[in-house]
């Protein structure tokens, strides 16, 4: 089974190494879709179904979170698994996003290995780096 996925971030070539760590990891990938920031994202999301989002929390027009609030809000996308890519990384701050519906997080700079096993674990696969 391949995996679509949506990629956001602001910076084009953190998607670029998420894109390259997605496919080193040998993830099945369907489409690979991309987006600047949230708003771009939920754009994307009404277009085209996705089973996992990388995000950023980070981000100008709508930030990481206002985009998982709104995700949350959908009966069809509230399912979709979102994983948080950042700098950001104090305990308190993971916890809260967890709340709000985030299924996991890694943080920035990351390991292809580390990035491999949360993959894995949220998507079912058991692929190896």
């Amino acid at each position: 089974m391949a995996f679509n996925i949506l990629i956001v971030d602001d910076s084009k070539v953190v998607r670029s190494i998420i894109e390259k760590t997605l496919r080193m990891g040998k993830i099945p990938l369907g489409e690979l879709y991309f987006a600047g920031n949230g708003k771009e994202a939920l754009e994307l999301i009404d277009q085209h179904w996705v089973d996992v989002i990388f995000a950023d929390i980070n981000m100008p027009v709508m930030n990481g979170v206002e985009m998982i609030e709104k995700l949350s809000e959908n009966g069809v996308t509230k399912s979709i698994p979102v994983i948080i890519v950042s700098t950001e990384g104090s305990t308190t701050r993971i916890e809260h996003l967890k709340s709000k519906g985030v299924t996991a997080y890694v943080r920035k700079p990351f390991a292809p290995e580390e990035f491999n096993s949360v993959v894995n674990d949220v998507l079912g696969t058991t692929n190896n780096v």
